[in-house]
Order: structure tokens, then C-alpha cells, then sequence
């Protein structure tokens, strides 16, 4: 193996019998938590091509979010030697690039996650991918195989059976946290080791089982207290559905008796922000870490939220970077004058970003053609690296989104008890079981804690007895002890009008200079507004318009989407039509500044341009209405007096 391995940690014994294996091996690892799963992946990669002469395109590489797609492509820039130009893609991004080339008329970056899967698996049927890749696909690595449940568990079996290739699936059983993407509750139980059967029952003898054991991350007997538990959460699996909660009381037990932060007031949070090393406060859900995100933006502590790992967000150096090439051709010496003044907030260096944009936009002389950057923009084709979230120092995320991450220090907040007490009328107490899966809350939380690599602490549940999801949008809202009253709504990536630039619709300004005040003034954790622009609707099923506010300026506009949303939360019933508004939506706060593709003759009216490219910004946070003053009661009391 390459001497570029000099300063990585060397394989262990159990490592170098994954490593080792030919490319026409079928391997199944299972790798608990912290056991140095993507070294050993890197070195993997790199004997099949180096010892085993596959080339880069021989091999797939699929895994389940950016943020790992961008730490195993970091790891290979760093410690991989052959491999270092392998591709590592999410399913949604391999999905998409399949479809895109075997039916470039689908329309495909427009449909839902889930149609991009099911498409893709049926391309592989029809034999539409066998014509795409020929015989040249001949060693497939998937990461975290335990979560391959419903759509794209069927998805990788499929190309599994279509192709006679070898394999690398790595994953762990006890940290399956995504059945609840299952919506039939008897199906989801068997899911969580639905896979793992498949392969056994599949390849039989072929099938070489192998274990890495060892935790690498863990560097105190504190980060390691729920480690133990993984052994006995895969032997629960093998056993059948969990019936109660002892497990998950017990492992609740062990959070509990780690340090309690209390409360997360401002002397917890002078403690996050004092902290030097990385940081993570761990929720339950999505609608605590808004709430969790919500409490340390008012204390002053800088932080980022954890974005879902279907998010793509361009970085705004590179609609920079459109604006600033004159003519369709960008070459590698003006990309190398303009990388210096862009700042880039990748860790990436200049030679690792051009391959990026060459994989995308390359024309015949090895120059990025920028009519074909701007189409994979706008299609959704970046390459992962490229739109994954930057690292921080201190990030709020929820259990499943902090899946595969690891930090210094984690602060979980409790997620309580899955059994709630009632009375009956007797006054005798009983525990009533929630509706929920015992077995999968259990590894969600032990997901939780084995994230540290030194400390773990836990604060108290944040208030959210009026925070629950709106089903039907699938967003988060504030409610209050009447049925009636609508307090707030989840503001996310996709609320800003994008197709015609800022300045241009719903309130006029310099378009340009809007541009510029973007990109200098406007930072990720700011605080803005969303102002109505008068009380009415102007379309069927919408709320008005609101501007988008940053120190007193308007900055964009919300998108239809978020106005039919809102439209939606606000109605009360079918005959009941919304008339009462938010003047105000605040609590909402600038996730990035965000490279979007829209209208060129817009952008070219503007003065921005012929490519179609600008800056937009992208929101986050659980917002709160502000009614106006005379309506404040009305909404509060559900007596109208208009």
C-alpha cells in the first residue's frame, strides 16, 4: 500500500480482513459505533483500485448523507492514494444522475425523493442501467446498510440481483433509526434487519460476514457508557419485536446519571459558547432543536442547525463566480484569480474544487462550461461535496439528523419516558404505553449518546407542549390550548421566491446592489422578518405576500409554496376561509446565503447577467405570528368581532 498512509492510524487485524478482500468478494460488515468505519472504507477503496485494478468507474459508492458523503470524500483527499478519485454519492444524487441519463425527459429534479428511488429502481429492471454501465460495474460499497428499509432497501436488492458484481455493505443493526419511514406499522417492525436477512438468504455460502469491534472515538470512560448496549440492541433485533420499555428506561437510566445541565438558560448556554472543542445538542426531534436553536440565538450563542440530509445548498462563492466570468467559458487560471477573492467556505483547496466543477460543467478542452454548470444547478447534479453543510463548532441537531456525526463533547436532551401516566377514575395511576416502537426509540437513543468523543451531559426537554408537526404540510407550527389559535410555523429551505432575483418581485430595488448586500452583509445565524405586504390575498388558497426583512431592508420575498402553506395552517375547516393574517412572522433567522437558478431573461433585465444565477437567502427557525393589535384577541380567544 501507498507510503500516503504514513500518518493514519494503522489497520488492525479485524480492519485489514475487510481491506483485504477481492474485488468479486461479497462482503457484509457489521461496524458498532466509533469503530473506524470510514478509515477502513478509504482503504478498502483504495486496495480494490491499486491491488485490485479496478478503475474509479468500476466502482459505486453510495451512502446516506452529505455530511458523510463529505467525510468520506475528505478522507480520501487526505489518506486515499488510487482511490482519492472515486465518487461517493448519496441515493438521491446516484437516483438522479441514473434517471437523468436514461430518461432525460422525466423531469426528474422535479419530483419527490421517493419517485427518484422507485424510478431508479425500475430503470434497473427494465435493464435501462445495464445499458449505462455495460459491464463496468464491478464493486458496489453501500454505508450504513442498516437503514436500507422500504423503497431503497428494494432499490440496492435490485441492483444486487442485476448485477453479478462483488460488494462492501458495512452498517450496524443496533443504530436502525429510519422505519419510521415504513408507513405500514407491521412491515416497519421487520425492517430493521430486513436487509442483512436478504443478503444472508440471497448469497448463502458466498457471503463472508466480518465484524469490526473496536471503538476508535471514544477517549474517556464517560463518551463509552452506552456502548455496551449495542451488543444487546442486535441480539433484540434477532430476538423479534420489543414488547416494552426496559431497555430504553435503562439506557435513559445511564443518560441520567451523567452530568445535568439543567434547564438551558443563560448560564447553560455561557457553558456551550465558553466550550472550545465541537459541540452537538442532540433533540429528539426537529421541533425541539428549533426550540433548543430558538433559546441559544436569544442568549447570543452562535450556532448552526442541522439541516435534513436531503437539503442541497449551493454555496454562495460559486453564484459569485458566475457573476464575475465574462462569456460561457470558465478556465482554470480565471478560476484560480477568482477562487482567491470568493473565499470559498469549503475546506476543499482550489485543485479539489475545479475537479468538482469539471465533473459537471467540463467542456471538450477541460474547461468548465458554464451553460452546463448552471443546468446541473438548477436540475439538482451538484456533486454532493459541493452543496453538503459546512462544520461548526456548536451545532443543534436531532437524533436522526447527527446519524454518522461525531463530536468532542454532546448534550442530549432528555427525551423522556415512553410510558405516560393516566388516572382512572378510580384515582389509580397506570402507565399507558405511547404509540410508538420500542425497540427503534432504544437505538434512536443510543444513536444519541455514542456520538461524544469525550463528553456527554443532558439538559432538560425544552418546552414544547404546543409545538407538534402539521401533518399534512409536514411541518412544524405552534398551537396553544385552544383548538383555533395558530402561533407560529416552520420557516425552511424552499420558502424564498428564487425565479426572478431579489428587488424584482413583489418590492422594487437595485437588483445589483441587493446582490452585493448579500454577499457581504447578510451572515448565517441573522435574525430577519417576515413583514406582510398588506392584509390580503391576492390569489385562491394563498396568504399575501411577505417580505423578507434584514435590518430594516427587504431582502426577498416568500415563495408560493410557503404562501399556500400558510394558507393551509390558517384554515381552520372546509367552509372556513382565513382572513385574520399575521402582520409579523419572527423567530426566523438566515440559514445561508444560497446560489439559485431562475429566469435568465429576468437576471438579464436585472443587470445580473445571461446565466440566471444569483444570491438568494435561505431561512430557518419555527417562527411566531404577531397579529395585529385589534385581531391579537380575537386569534387568542377565537372571538371575532369583524
Amino acid at each position: 500500500m501507498s507510503t500516503v498512509y504514513t500518518d493514519s492510524p494503522s489497520l488492525t487485524a479485524e480492519q485489514r480482513a475487510v481491506v483485504e478482500r477481492p474485488a468479486d468478494a461479497r462482503v457484509l460488515v457489521t461496524a458498532g459505533a466509533g469503530a473506524g468505519k470510514t478509515h477502513t472504507l478509504v482503504r478498502r477503496l483504495d486496495f480494490l483500485i491499486e491491488e485490485e485494478e479496478l478503475s474509479a468507474g468500476e466502482l459505486l459508492v453510495l451512502t446516506f448523507s452529505r455530511a458523510a458523503v463529505r467525510e468520506l470524500r475528505d478522507r480520501l483527499a487526505a489518506h486515499g492514494d488510487a482511490a482519492r478519485h472515486v465518487r461517493v454519492q448519496t441515493f438521491d444524487s446516484w437516483a438522479l444522475d441514473l434517471l437523468t441519463q436514461v430518461d432525460a425527459t422525466g423531469g426528474w429534479h422535479e419530483r419527490s425523493f421517493d419517485d427518484r428511488i422507485a424510478g431508479a429502481r425500475k430503470a434497473i429492471e427494465d435493464g435501462l442501467a445495464e445499458e449505462l454501465y455495460g459491464e463496468d460495474l464491478l464493486h458496489v460499497v453501500v454505508d450504513e446498510v442498516q437503514d436500507l428499509v422500504g423503497a431503497r432497501r428494494e432499490l440496492v436488492e435490485v441492483l444486487l440481483d442485476e448485477f453479478d458484481c462483488g460488494f462492501t455493505m458495512v452498517g450496524d443493526p443496533a443504530q436502525s433509526i429510519y422505519g419510521f419511514t415504513v408507513r405500514d406499522v407491521e412491515q416497519r417492525v421487520g425492517e430493521a434487519n430486513q436487509f442483512f436477512v436478504w443478503l444472508r438468504n440471497t448469497f448463502g455460502e458466498e457471503l463472508i460476514e466480518l465484524s469490526l469491534t473496536e471503538n476508535f472515538r471514544a477517549r474517556s470512560e464517560e463518551a463509552r457508557t452506552a456502548l455496551r448496549y449495542g451488543p444487546l440492541l442486535r441480539q433484540a433485533i434477532e430476538a423479534g419485536p420489543v414488547k416494552d420499555d426496559r431497555m430504553y428506561e435503562d439506557l435513559r437510566a445511564v443518560l441520567r446519571g451523567t452530568l445535568n445541565l439543567g434547564e438551558l438558560d443563560e448560564f447553560a448556554c455561557a457553558g456551550l459558547a465558553a466550550y472550545e472543542g465541537t459541540t452537538a445538542v442532540l433533540c429528539r426531534n426537529n421541533g425541539q432543536a428549533m426550540v433548543v436553536s430558538e433559546l441559544l440565538a436569544a442568549n447570543g450563542v452562535e450556532h448552526r442547525l442541522q439541516r435534513s440530509a436531503r437539503d442541497r445548498v449551493v454555496p454562495a462563492w460559486l453564484g459569485l463566480m458566475f457573476r464575475a466570468v465574462d462569456g460561457g467559458i470558465l478556465t482554470r487560471a480565471r478560476f484560480d484569480d477568482l477562487v482567491r477573492s470568493l473565499t470559498p467556505s469549503s475546506e476543499a483547496g482550489p485543485d479539489r474544487l475545479w475537479s468538482l466543477l469539471l465533473r459537471t460543467g467540463s467542456g471538450h478542452d477541460r474547461n468548465v462550461d458554464l451553460g452546463r454548470l448552471r443546468t446541473a444547478l438548477a436540475t439538482g447534479r451538484l456533486p454532493d461535496e459541493l452543496t453538503a453543510q459546512p462544520p461548526a463548532r456548536l451545532v443543534v441537531s436531532s437524533f436522526h439528523r447527527a446519524k454518522g456525526l461525531e463530536f468532542d463533547r454532546v448534550v442530549v436532551a432528555d427525551p423522556g419516558p415512553l410510558r405516560i401516566e393516566s388516572v382512572s377514575k378510580e384515582g389509580k395511576k397506570a402507565r399507558k404505553p405511547r404509540e410508538v416502537d420500542f425497540a427503534e426509540e432504544t437505538r434512536l437513543l443510543y444513536v444519541a449518546m455514542t456520538r461524544p468523543r469525550d463528553e456527554l451531559l443532558w439538559i432538560d426537554i425544552p418546552d414544547t407542549r404546543f409545538v407538534r408537526t402539521n401533518p399534512e404540510l409536514g411541518r412544524w407550527a405552534r398551537y396553544s390550548y385552544t383548538y383555533w389559535a395558530r402561533l407560529g410555523l416552520e420557516v425552511r429551505g424552499g420558502d424564498v421566491h428564487t425565479e426572478q432575483p431579489a428587488g424584482v418581485h413583489d418590492f422594487e430595488a437595485d437588483a445589483v446592489e441587493l446582490q452585493e448586500h448579500l454577499a457581504t452583509k447578510v451572515l448565517p445565524g441573522d435574525e430577519v422578518v417576515l413583514e406582510r405586504l398588506h392584509p390580503d390575498a391576492i390569489g385562491l388558497k394563498e396568504s399575501p405576500p411577505y417580505l423578507i426583512v434584514h435590518k430594516e431592508r427587504p431582502i426577498g420575498t416568500v415563495s408560493y409554496r410557503f404562501r399556500s402553506h400558510l394558507y393551509r395552517q390558517m384554515k381552520l375547516s372546509g367552509n372556513y376561509e382565513p382572513w385574520n393574517w399575521p402582520k409579523l412572522l419572527t423567530g426566523v433567522r438566515i440559514d445561508a446565503v444560497e446560489t439559485v437558478a431562475g429566469s435568465e431573461a429576468a437576471g438579464i433585465h436585472a443587470g445580473l447577467g445571461p446565466h440566471g444565477v444569483w444570491l438568494a437567502p435561505r431561512l430557518m427557525g419555527l417562527s411566531r405570528f404577531i397579529y395585529d393589535e385589534k385581531n391579537a384577541q380575537e386569534e387568542e380567544t377565537g372571538v371575532t368581532t369583524r
